[in-house]
């Protein structure tokens, strides 16, 4: 699996498991902090070219998945999910 790039901050629990969920499964991931990068809900929008209301917005390669709810239906599509 490419690898999977989870945008969300540190208070944020879903960001937690989204990251759990990939060292489970062994997948490669990068995490970034928007508080810490200081990027805004509107500059992911921007990327993902509509709104963004909640953290995480997880991408797998380029291709952006969602939240952790999808996230995790697309690991058990993928067949990669284990958790």
């Amino acid at each position: 699996m490419e690898q999977v790039t989870i945008f969300g901050r540190a208070s944020c629990g879903f960001c937690t498991r989204a990251r759990q969920l990939c060292e489970i499964n062994d997948l490669p991931y990068r995490y970034v902090d928007i508080v810490e990068e200081g990027i805004s809900k509107e500059d992911l929008s921007k990327t993902i070219g509509k709104p963004v209301y909640t953290v995480p917005q997880i991408f797998v390669g380029q291709e952006h998945v969602g939240g952790f709810d999808h996230f995790s239906e697309y690991l058990e599509r993928a067949g990669t999910f284990a958790g």
